[in-house]
């Protein structure tokens, strides 16, 4: 289907940056997704992007497609500055609600909030395919995004019945979910790379509250634990490891009848106040020298995380006890608390490595990296986590399609069925000079685990670095079949990125 070709030519004389311009990430200046772009353009309608999508085609450009942002790294389009960016934040319809069938319409630019929101107004919700509140939808299944859970499909392209893509030749598609059919599958985790998602058709359920509840556990207890059984009993759940403390935070959720409490929690997941944020990072930057700094602010920030991150939704006022209890996505995904900002809008900037592997190699990966903090010790280096809540530890549900981070069924011999562990690392990275404390270290770290285990990265949490080892890890015959099905979508190699190029789909 093919817009009016008026739409593109308006539409391209809309670009709102000069040729020459990075594309930041969430991060902002000095942080950017794309190093070099000739445009930015921030369409409002389904039929605007794909104007937008012909006049590149037209103009021999790239485009890639963003949203709110979860991009960490210059990975996001190649390294060709004639490349066009598709904001698609302000192309954000949700409509089609229907409870009784389950599902709901929503475009490319509905971020998890919105649709949360307008659900929860309605007496709905998404179920468990969550992710964080700033990041849109359409985005989230193109870079095979995930909330933490074992027992329940949580993978956010499980909960897409369809979706719309405006393609590489300029056409808009409609692709309906079949797990037999490799078109579906590569379009699970697309990587942005077989076109821009416009439209998805998303499973929805009736609203219902849930409990989040919290132990502090010693390092010993989870290296040495069984911790599928710690994991997989509960809707979701996962832990928070504070390393120089040796303990680990084990955060759990699961649903409860909606009479049990008429507490309505809302969770904190990035915001802070000025004067904590001031405070933390004169404390980080320092500790960029000073290891002590840094064992100071895992002190204080564990001895915060060991309290509800939450707020009564009503009153905005802290909940100070677990349990807590509250409507599902309040409770399990929350966001922004009304008198505070993003940790990055007050200058704490970070890096990230996060890398998926095997639920059987759990204990033995986490060892592993105790080993790799245990080694620096004895050249007297003591690391810790440098981030407000501890190194993250999530779970994911298996789910098969062909590039996504929980697939299974691939040539390294290694049993995914069981789910995977994932290892998601941020790091403050100081403003003085970028380089953290023993910066060689988390190299050191993403390489031994790149080379000694079977693991997949994050799309958008890595550097090219990363992508670039890890590629070893990815199965041929899912980069074959992938490949395939981009060619016959986007024959030029029109949604080019550094991550495709890495790992061969060209």
């Amino acid at each position: 289907m093919k817009a009016p070709k008026v739409g593109a030519i308006l539409a391209l004389s809309l670009a709102s940056c000069a040729h020459g311009e990075p594309y930041n990430t969430f991060d902002g200046p000095g942080y950017p997704a794309c190093r070099d772009v000739a445009a930015i353009h921030n369409p409002t309608t389904v039929d605007e992007i794909q104007s937008l999508v012909q006049g590149a085609i037209d103009a021999d450009q790239k485009v890639r497609a963003s949203g709110k942002g979860h991009m960490w790294y210059d990975t996001m389009c190649s390294d060709d500055p004639n490349t066009v960016i598709i904001r698609t934040e302000e192309v954000n319809n949700i409509y089609d609600f229907d409870l009784e069938a389950g599902t709901v319409m929503i475009e490319a630019g509905v971020t998890f909030l919105q649709l949360a929101d307008y659900l929860h107004e309605r007496g709905a919700s998404a179920g468990y395919t969550l992710v964080n509140w700033n990041i849109t939808l359409a985005g989230c299944v193109a870079m095979g995004a995930h909330r933490s859970s074992i027992r329940e499909d949580s993978m956010v392209a499980a909960g897409v019945l369809s979706l719309d893509i405006i393609d590489g030749h300029g056409e808009l598609r409609h692709l309906e979910r079949d797990n037999d059919d490799d078109t579906w599958l590569a379009a699970s985790t697309s990587l942005g790379l077989m076109g821009v998602i416009v439209r998805m058709k998303f499973k929805i359920y009736p609203d219902f509250k849930v409990y989040a509840d919290q132990k502090t556990l010693d390092e010993d207890e989870v290296l040495n634990g069984d911790i599928n059984a710690m994991i997989s009993p509960y809707a979701t759940a996962n832990f928070w490891w504070w390393p120089y403390k040796k303990k680990f935070h084990w955060r759990y959720y699961d649903v409860v009848p909606t009479n049990t409490s008429d507490q309505q929690g809302f969770q904190n997941t990035f915001s802070v106040t000025k004067l904590e944020a001031t405070a933390v990072k004169g404390i980080w930057d320092s500790g960029r020298w000073l290891a002590t700094s840094n064992m100071l602010a895992e002190e204080i920030l564990f001895g915060q995380w060991e309290k509800p991150n939450f707020r009564e939704k009503t009153t905005n006022e802290a909940i100070d006890k677990w349990p807590v209890y509250g409507w599902n996505y309040d409770v399990l995904i929350g966001g922004l608390y009304p008198d505070q900002l993003p940790v990055w809008e007050y200058g704490l900037h970070g890096h990230t490595l996060e890398l998926a592997f095997p639920m059987p190699l759990a204990n033995d990966m986490l060892k592993r990296v105790r080993q790799l903090f245990d080694a620096e010790k004895k050249k007297l280096l003591i690391m810790t986590s440098t981030y407000r809540t501890g190194i993250n530890i999530k779970f994911g549900r298996p789910y098969f399609d062909l590039l996504g981070q929980v697939t299974y069924d691939t040539a390294d011999g290694a049993d995914w069925t069981k789910g995977v562990i994932m290892l998601d690392f941020p790091t403050f990275r100081p403003d003085n000079g970028g380089d953290r404390f023993n910066e060689k270290f988390y190299h050191n770290l993403a390489k031994v685990l790149v080379e000694e285990f079977p693991c997949r990265p994050h799309w958008t949490k890595n550097t090219r670095e990363v992508f670039s080892m890890a590629v070893k890890n990815l199965d041929p015959d899912h980069l074959a079949r992938f490949k395939a099905v981009r060619e016959k979508f986007d024959p030029k190699g029109i949604f080019r990125s550094v991550v495709g190029e890495t790992i061969g789909v060209y």
